[in-house]
């Protein structure tokens, strides 16, 4: 890897390349990105099983890291290295909903046009299901086979509904919850029948989609195991598969991609997104973490070259990295896998050793775009940080400069952070991570002044690591991009993407306190807490908010600092004065646990042991989110420049555009679709309506009122000449208002 260097920043070229023959006659480059690596000497850690020298209860050296320049930079694809178009999808691939997401490339695009601007305002209800088998969440956007819906249910079937009127044709009943995120349509050929698949708890599955049955063949009567535990709720996988030839692709919920016989279930081979010993990647981690790197998002596939291309997860625990040093492949990054082979042609890692939970959480969108007057192939995804990553699709080699930035190091014993996070230029960014001053909301004084106490007791700045006892603010834990992804124009090269845009506050402490003994009587002291401090700080004293936990609290306090905060009040703390000293000490050693038998010190660790509080917004006064608007939007970024083109705030608070307060938009967590009408269609806002946006201004042209929020992206297909936009409509987890349903809700112009 050669570098050239620049005042503040450092340019890294092109990896070397060595060339993997995938299929007859089409060489690509497996390019192995070594992040940082040649920017600083990294430590060495020892992964399970051996040993090293390395002190684990160290705190990291802050001017050392400052010496490094500002910046990395990863240069462009030069023209002659893009990869040219080679013409697919074929037009009448975006004529069906045969996967979810649309087709394999996940484009969530429809060349029909029936339902367009001129008329979008006409658009009523076609018909509204009810699987009257429970209520939950469904997060899967459902697909249509000839005139037949296939879908997931609250209560865990998988229906098959007339997509002309609603009414169920048949129900099965998986073992676990089915198609969590995606299930995908096989048509027959000479050698294999027709076939729905999907994954439910630990199997793949297979149906007649005419009947709902089982087909026979496949696996184990219709089903094959999926090599993993397999949790009640997830299930082995979660995202939707994609089919190349004879090989169905299964992202892990828990970690590794699995490639299956389509027409026997038998398994064909394992990528594991986190090495085994011996693999590339595997001195990345110092300690594999269970569910690391996890593949629950969805994936693409370009179903000519057989390049299946899946994002993953961090590397788990979430903000705390003690337990995983390391940059941790093949966490946060966009993996490109041979079908054939199982064998990874390429990755771009996004975040390395990410201790923020900024998951690559999107499936991915194939796309062919414009570049220097030639149509080349691109692989996008979008990400928690608002990010979106733009590649060539068979090298992986960035279309625009991507840069890092130096980032900060932490001050907890024991973590070791990675020298470089992304600051990209191009593609813009749609949200951000980081919150400042000036995204305090101002939406009454009462709001602004709550807020800001709470906001100057909290850790905030690009990738800032969370200290001990102190609220880590920043943007971005549930997107950004969620699971819901984005969608892509063919013709325009436009990218469509829902975000949020509301903070979160994370505190970590040190966690070897013992746990009360709740058969004791309580202390002196425990009273006082009680009386005085439980409903900031909880009663489990994990804190409530940006209120710091107290459990841990003898490591970074003494009793000096503790008494004259308690006295003098500090930020969003206020003074208590009445409280007798005799009471603050008794308070003290409840605190500093010296009021109660302990059992006995075992002596030092090996590594520090850290807990977090959990994942409290940052909201105000009144509840709304703690920055100012827009809380929720959808974006429009031209893929063939970089630059977004439009953003607009998505649903709102009607009792706040009743008081005249502009449109804020809310948390979503529906998904865009994007037709040949001109028009793209999202739901998810709190206020559980769909709406239809102007692809080309974003101005807002239509809304539909659902039963419950849906969360999952619509789909959209013509029976006997008359086309339907249809989306699940069953509730989520946005808010106290929204309940839980069991609808799925279709849409059509007047007969």
């Amino acid at each position: 890897m050669r570098m050239k260097s620049k005042k503040g920043q450092l340019t890294v070229s092109q990896p070397v390349a060595r060339n993997r023959m995938l299929g007859a006659g089409l060489s690509v480059p497996i390019l192995v990105f070594v992040i940082g690596m040649t920017l600083c000497s990294p430590p060495v850690f020892a992964r399970e099983g051996t040993s090293t020298n390395h002190d684990y209860w160290a705190v990291e050296d802050a001017k050392a890291r400052e010496k490094l320049p500002l910046y990395k930079i990863i240069p462009a694809a030069t023209t002659a290295e893009l990869t040219p178009a080679n013409g697919f999808p074929k037009r009448e691939t975006f004529l069906t909903w045969h996967r979810s997401h649309g087709d394999n490339g996940g484009t969530r695009y429809s060349a029909l046009n029936q339902i367009n601007r001129d008329n979008i305002t006409n658009l009523t209800v076609a018909w509204t299901y009810h699987s009257k088998d429970g209520s939950n969440s469904i997060q899967c956007n459902p697909i249509i086979v000839g005139d037949i819906m296939i879908a997931p249910t609250p209560g865990k079937y998988v229906v098959g509904i007339n997509a002309e009127n609603g009414t169920e044709l048949w129900r099965f009943k998986p073992e676990g919850r089915p198609a969590f995120r995606g299930l995908i349509y096989r048509p027959g050929d000479a050698e294999l029948s027709e076939r729905v698949m999907f994954c439910a708890g630990r199997w793949l599955y297979a149906l007649d989609p005419k009947t709902g049955k089982p087909i026979a063949d496949f696996g184990e009567g219709g089903r094959a195991p999926l090599p993993a535990r397999g949790q009640d709720y997830f299930g082995a996988a979660t995202a939707g598969p994609a089919i190349f030839q004879q090989t169905i692709v299964v992202p892990g919920f828990e970690k590794d991609v699995w490639g299956f016989d389509v027409g026997t279930g038998q398994l064909r081979w394992t990528f594991h997104t986190v090495p085994h010993t011996g693999e590339f990647g595997a001195e990345t981690w110092d300690h594999p973490e269970p569910y690391g790197a996890n593949a629950w998002s969805g994936m693409a596939l370009d179903e000519v070259r057989g390049i299946a291309y899946v994002p993953t997860g961090s590397a788990k625990e979430n903000f705390i990295g003690i337990n995983h040093l390391g940059d941790n492949l093949f966490a946060n990054c966009l993996i490109a896998i041979d079908v054939r082979t199982g064998r990874r042609l390429w990755h771009f890692q996004q975040i390395a050793h990410d201790i923020w939970d900024q998951d690559i959480s999107a499936p991915p969108n194939l796309a062919t775009i414009k570049r220097d007057g030639k149509l080349v192939d691109v692989v996008a995804v979008t990400s928690k940080i608002g990010d979106t990553l733009l590649l060539d699709r068979v090298t992986g080699k960035p279309i625009f400069p991507y840069r890092f930035r130096r980032a900060p190091t932490s001050d907890l014993p024991g973590e070791v952070t990675a020298p470089y996070q992304p600051d990209p230029v191009l593609p813009e960014r749609f949200s951000k991570m980081e919150f400042t001053a000036d995204d305090v909301t101002d939406r009454t004084p009462e709001a602004k002044d709550f807020v800001t106490d709470r906001f100057k007791s909290a850790t905030t700045g690009f990738f800032h690591p969370a200290s001990l006892g102190k609220a880590n603010l920043y943007l971005g834990m549930d997107g950004g991009a969620e699971w819901s992804g984005a969608c892509v124009d063919p013709d325009t090269g436009r990218l469509y993407v829902s975000a949020n845009h509301a903070a979160w506050l994370i505190s970590v402490f040190r966690d070897d306190d013992p746990p009360d003994d709740p058969s004791a009587p309580p202390t002196p002291g425990q009273k006082i807490f009680q009386a005085n401090c439980v409903q900031c700080h909880g009663a489990n004293r994990m804190g409530i908010g940006v209120a710091p936990p107290l459990r841990g609290l003898r490591f970074r306090l003494t009793d000096e600092a503790l008494v004259k905060q308690v006295r003098f009040g500090k930020n969003g703390m206020p003074a208590n004065t009445a409280i007798s000293d005799a009471e603050l000490k008794a308070l003290a050693d409840y605190l500093f646990l010296r009021d109660r038998p302990t059992p006995p010190n075992p002596g030092k660790s090996e590594r520090p042991r850290y807990g977090f509080t959990g994942y409290p917004h940052f909201v105000d006064n009144d509840g709304y989110p703690a920055n100012k608007p827009p809380w929720g939007t959808l974006n429009c970024l031209d893929l063939n420049t970089g630059k977004l083109l439009w953003k607009v705030p998505l649903g709102e608070f009607p009792e706040l555009t009743a008081q005249g307060v502009p449109k804020t938009g809310t948390e979503n967590y529906g998904g865009p679709i994007v037709t040949a009408g001109g028009l793209v269609f999202c739901s998810g806002t709190r206020d559980s309506k769909i709406r239809a946006f102007d692809a080309n201004t974003g101005a807002e042209l239509w809304s539909g009122k659902l039963p419950w929020v849906g969360i999952a992206p619509p789909a959209t297909y013509e029976v006997n000449g008359r086309q339907y936009i249809v989306t699940a409509s069953t509730g989520n987890k946005i808010g106290k208002q929204s309940e839980y349903g069991d609808a799925y809700v279709a849409f059509a112009l007047p007969k």
